[in-house]
């Protein structure tokens, strides 16, 4: 936890889609990180509803079976409307996570700001390059995993040059595609130079930079930077997560401190200098099975991940964040 300089919202989170490293997958093509603003006791009258309304099973709440089980539009509809204003949900495409990734390490320097609004300059060459390589069938598809293959490269003297040859000749064939000028620009920004020199970096552990294939972070980032407002600090209840270790969450705490800044509580003070106070206060995990506002999280994450149309749904639309990991257009 980090001291607390100004109001406090305690906030509940979860996430569906995870799929560790293996982010090309199929059958998960989307992460989605849902995050409500409720007390203990909302969640537990939510979840009574629900069980006495709709929903009979006196097992956690899972959203695959909620969504197949009796009368399911009418409760998804009553389950939306129920959390209007009161929640929030960040979207992954795992393939666009990917293309910002590759751009945030790669054509800028790697920070724990990658993938927020906090970076929304480095967001036009991934887009560009992303809705240009979909295009390009299984060059596309070779030139993502040769990335995923680059950065996951386990602790080592020196990175793989095969591994770092084959990135390149995916690259060098996708760019063979005829994508158009702008996509072929990043591609040809990606020098062996600058790659050679982060995944040195990541094979030597450096710590600064981001764990490459984890979306998590920048999701919960955003999470923190939308609860926040600029206004107040948030603590976060969230489901373990193996992602959320002490030390990566202690950097993003100081990246959101340096950019999203709030006053500290003697900021007004005579002569006194405006302190830099993370909106993130701290992070407790704990079993989604013992905290209720959880199951709720979880049970959106997984709704809106499910959702064939996210972003276009009349009552989820609202709670789906503008800053999402997705092209907007799809």
């Amino acid at each position: 936890m980090d001291a607390v300089g100004s109001d406090v919202v305690e906030i509940a989170c979860d996430e569906s889609g995870f799929s560790g490293t293996n982010l090309l997958a199929a059958p998960t093509p989307v992460f989605t990180h849902a995050s409500v603003d409720l007390r203990v006791d909302e969640a537990v009258e939510l979840i009574r509803a629900m069980r006495s309304g709709f929903w009979r099973s006196r097992n956690e709440f899972k959203s695959g079976q909620f969504l197949r089980g009796p009368q399911a539009g009418e409760a998804l509809e009553w389950f939306l409307a129920t959390l209007g204003g009161r929640a929030h949900v960040h979207v992954v495409d795992k393939e666009y996570f990917l293309v910002t990734r590759i751009v945030d390490l790669f054509l800028a320097e790697p920070s724990y700001a990658a993938g927020t609004r906090l970076t929304q300059d480095h967001r036009p060459a991934a887009l560009t390059l992303y809705r240009a390589g979909r295009a390009g069938g299984r060059d596309w598809s070779v030139f993502l995993a040769g990335f995923v293959e680059l950065v996951r490269t386990k602790r080592q003297h020196h990175p793989d040059r095969s591994v770092v040859e084959r990135f390149f000749q995916a690259r060098d064939s996708l760019a063979g595609a005829g994508l158009g000028a702008e996509a072929e620009g990043v591609l040809d920004g990606l020098s062996r130079t600058r790659v050679w020199a982060v995944v040195t970096r990541l094979a030597h552990d450096d710590r600064s930079i981001p764990p490459p294939l984890e979306p998590m972070l920048p999701a919960l980032a955003e999470t923190v930077l939308f609860w926040s407002g600029g206004q107040r600090q948030v603590m976060v209840i969230h489901d373990e997560q193996s992602a959320l270790t002490a030390s990566r969450l202690r950097r993003l705490q100081q990246v959101l401190a340096d950019g999203a800044e709030l006053p500290a509580a003697n900021a007004q003070d005579a002569g006194a200098l405006p302190a830099r106070v993370s909106p993130l206060a701290g992070l407790v995990t704990v079993d989604s099975r013992d905290d209720p506002r959880v199951q709720v999280a979880d049970l959106l994450a997984g709704v809106a991940r499910r959702s064939p149309d996210i972003g276009d749904d009349d009552l989820l639309q609202p709670l789906v964040s503008p800053t999402s990991l997705r092209d907007p257009e799809r």
